[in-house]
């Protein structure tokens, strides 16, 4: 084989360089605002709560492993659905971060420290969606596959009922054994310039696993396993730039 001239060598060091220095970022938006924060847990805590929690945990495992990331919503106060895809424009990934319910015919009451509250101990699990109106729908669905798996592997439990639901719409299966479902009218998902994805991390209607969102250890271990799952997705996205003649190996089709 030819060896390539000392210029091209020098600049292809310089184009690795250039563009090392510049870590794929990835948008994450807190789900609901202080104004219309979301579902009610089984305790009265609401779902942005949780959402910003857990973004915050993720933002920091994400700079922690070079990764640039754009905060949008941290501080609750975005006013429209679609200012959330807009404010991520540039960046390489869109994830909106939620906590799930069940439908509203599925709900029970019980007393919980003086005050009524509504549960429901049918489902539980992580689920996440993708938008079949997105633009870049195989890198949304290849990036929710990837986290899906990821969950699964940290031994996390994938949601089953929105697929074969006892009550409210069924959300058509994208990838099953990942946990991953299509919502094609969700605003946060379609109107994007970008992969999109939105993940539930969980039923916080569901007494037992309302707890367990709230465990610091098993926080940390969700953050890992979301985090190990952009990471993965970013890195294949990373190796697809790379024009085939610089790779050792074509890339296999997926």
């Amino acid at each position: 084989m030819q060896a390539l001239p000392a210029a091209a060598l020098r600049c292809g060091l310089a184009a690795f360089l250039v563009a090392a220095a510049h870590a794929a970022e990835v948008s994450l938006d807190v789900g609901h605002t202080l104004a219309a924060r979301g579902a009610t847990s089984a305790r009265g805590t609401s779902e942005f709560d949780f959402n910003r929690n857990l973004a915050q945990q993720l933002g920091d495992e994400l700079r922690a492993r070079g990764l640039a990331v754009r905060e949008i919503n941290f501080d609750g106060l975005v006013d429209t659905l679609a200012a959330r895809p807009q404010q991520a424009a540039g960046s390489d990934v869109f994830l909106s971060l939620h906590h799930d319910s069940v439908h509203e015919d599925l709900l029970q009451e019980w007393d919980w420290d003086g005050t009524m509250r509504t549960y429901s101990d049918l489902h539980t699990g992580f689920s996440l969606f993708v938008s079949r109106n997105n633009p870049h729908l195989a890198d949304s669905l290849r990036c929710a596959s990837a986290i899906g798996a990821s969950m699964r592997r940290a031994g996390f439990d994938a949601a089953l009922h929105h697929a074969t639901p006892l009550a409210g719409p069924a959300r058509q299966p994208a990838d099953a054994s990942n946990a991953v479902f299509y919502y094609d009218r969700l605003v946060v998902l379609y109107r994007t310039t970008l992969p999109a994805v939105l993940f539930e991390a969980g039923v916080i209607k569901h007494r037992e696993e309302e707890l367990a969102l709230l465990d610091t250890a098993r926080q940390r271990r969700m953050v890992d396993a979301i985090a190990t799952g952009i990471a993965a997705c970013l890195s294949v996205d990373s190796a697809a730039a790379i024009p085939a003649t610089a790779r050792n190996e074509e890339a296999q089709p997926r």
